[in-house]
């Protein structure tokens, strides 16, 4: 399975623009965190890795069976 592009709706062409520093873009990101201290109008969190570190195995099978229950009454 190709990993899902984190910036763009298409799969990974392994542009590595999702690696590049947000604040100086001739850098590459080295996740120092000093764009999370920055004040900004707006801060954005990958889906990708809030789902993997925040959304247990319960959570996953729990949202899998609504799917299919939905998927059943649909058809």
């Amino acid at each position: 399975m190709n990993n899902l592009c984190e910036l763009y709706n298409r799969e990974c062409i392994n542009c590595g623009e999702c690696d590049i520093c947000d604040l100086d873009s001739e850098k590459h990101c080295d996740n120092c965190g000093q764009c999370i201290d920055e004040i900004d109008d707006y801060r954005s969190v990958s889906i990708k890795d809030f789902m993997t570190s925040n959304i247990t195995k319960e959570q996953i099978d729990r949202l899998r069976d609504k799917l299919s229950e939905k998927e059943k009454n649909n058809n």
